[in-house]
């Protein structure tokens, strides 16, 4: 799966954490993108089989995209919170593990997430 289609299920994961109902429009909003963009987006996710979209436009996330979704999540999480632990300001450990989330390794991230857990 590539970045951006990781990017668009952790943003459907988080909103549906804060809302028992996720469409495009919130995806837009959430994401600063084009309602064209997001359409493009959520199509290829439904046709990849990670999401499904009901007769409304209510959005959700199928087993496959769940996992992906959480998976993308707590990396974006810990990485997150171990940059800040080494006294990184919260924008910049957001913005830099949105980045790094995506292109670490499983061995690697899983000695910062041992790491983190042993240093919370």
């Amino acid at each position: 799966m590539h970045e951006s289609g990781e990017m668009y299920l952790e943003t459907i994961y988080v909103l549906s954490q804060k809302s028992d109902s996720v469409r495009s429009i919130d995806i837009c909003e959430y994401m600063g993108y084009s309602k064209p963009s997001v359409s493009r987006a959520v199509g290829l996710l439904k046709k990849d089989g990670h999401i499904t979209v009901d007769g409304k436009g209510y959005i959700s996330l199928t087993h496959s995209g769940l996992k992906i979704a959480q998976n993308i999540f707590e990396r974006h999480t810990i990485i997150m919170n171990t940059l800040l632990k080494l006294g990184i300001d919260e924008e910049t450990a957001d913005n830099d593990a949105c980045k790094i989330e995506h292109v670490i390794s499983d061995k690697t991230f899983s000695a910062i997430k041992d790491f983190y857990n042993k240093n919370k």
